[in-house]
């Protein structure tokens, strides 16, 4: 564990159980668990399938906050709670309870098979990039606006998740 306090950005995606509270409670655990002191949290997105389109739409959502955390502990801290949630393996892009993704960790570049830093996939996924700007209008990373990178993706079928009384138990 480092001791300075290093800015970090989370993304979450649920499509299976309860959506809403899959993330909800990832959300928590990054804070209850001290992976994270989380100083902002999107609103809930309702977002088609990325990838594999043979599935039901996804909740989203994007938190920014600080760590303490180096890279790999921060990677192997959010594995934990996908797995400790329930997360079990499935196709590539396939339906998941939940998806704890490392967006950015400071200014921390690696690109190796287990961790990419800015998240290798982040400027091609407006189901990131809408909730990203949300919290952090002002956020540049590698040199790129992700407000720019947001007001310009393909937004097709992403919107708010509005909760109704099915949605949330």
């Amino acid at each position: 564990m480092t001791t300075a306090e290093t800015r970090v950005g989370f993304g979450f995606g649920s499509n299976l159980g309860d959506k809403p509270a899959n993330i909800r409670r990832a959300v928590a655990l990054l804070e209850e668990r001290g992976i994270a002191r989380l100083d902002a949290v999107s609103r809930l997105y309702r977002t088609p399938p990325w990838g594999d389109v043979d599935q039901g739409d996804f909740a989203n959502a994007c938190a920014l906050g600080w760590t303490r955390l180096s890279p790999y502990e921060l990677l192997a801290a959010v594995k934990t709670i996908e797995a400790d949630m329930g997360r079990t393996p499935t196709r590539r892009w396939g339906p998941r309870l939940i998806d704890v993704d490392i967006l950015f960790l400071g200014d921390h570049t690696m690109d190796d098979p287990e961790l990419t830093l800015p998240h290798k996939e982040l400027f091609s996924r407006a189901f990131v990039l809408k909730p990203l700007a949300e919290i952090g209008p002002d956020l540049t990373l590698d040199g790129a606006s992700v407000a720019r990178a947001a007001a310009e993706a393909a937004a097709e079928g992403i919107g708010i998740w509005e909760e109704k009384s099915t949605d949330a138990r």
